[in-house]
């Protein structure tokens, strides 16, 4: 299995005007299409955290899709972590 292939979590914080806008809904479809695994949530501060499992191309395509400018509301920046996936995660689920 090549290095894009094999299975990676990302974690990405979104900052910007991401709340009420639809980006949840919109990341969750964008990650289902990718065939990812994780979740979209609102956090105290105006943040989304972004939690993504599966292939790591798919999810560098999900970090580029955050990045885009073409999401609901206004991103300013996205700040990411790269993990070892979990493996417990079913689905994609709005938070």
């Amino acid at each position: 299995m090549s290095d894009k292939q094999e299975a990676i979590r990302l974690t990405a914080w979104v900052h910007g005007t991401v709340q009420g806008v639809g980006f949840r809904w919109w990341t969750r479809s964008k990650a289902l299409a990718l065939g990812l695994v994780g979740s979209a949530g609102n956090l105290p501060d105006g943040r989304v955290e972004v939690v993504a499992e599966g292939r790591r191309d798919h999810c560098e395509r999900l970090l580029a899709a955050l990045r885009s400018g073409e999401s609901p509301g206004r991103v300013d920046k996205v700040i990411e972590r790269w993990s070892a996936p979990k493996g417990s995660i079913v689905g994609f689920v709005e938070r």
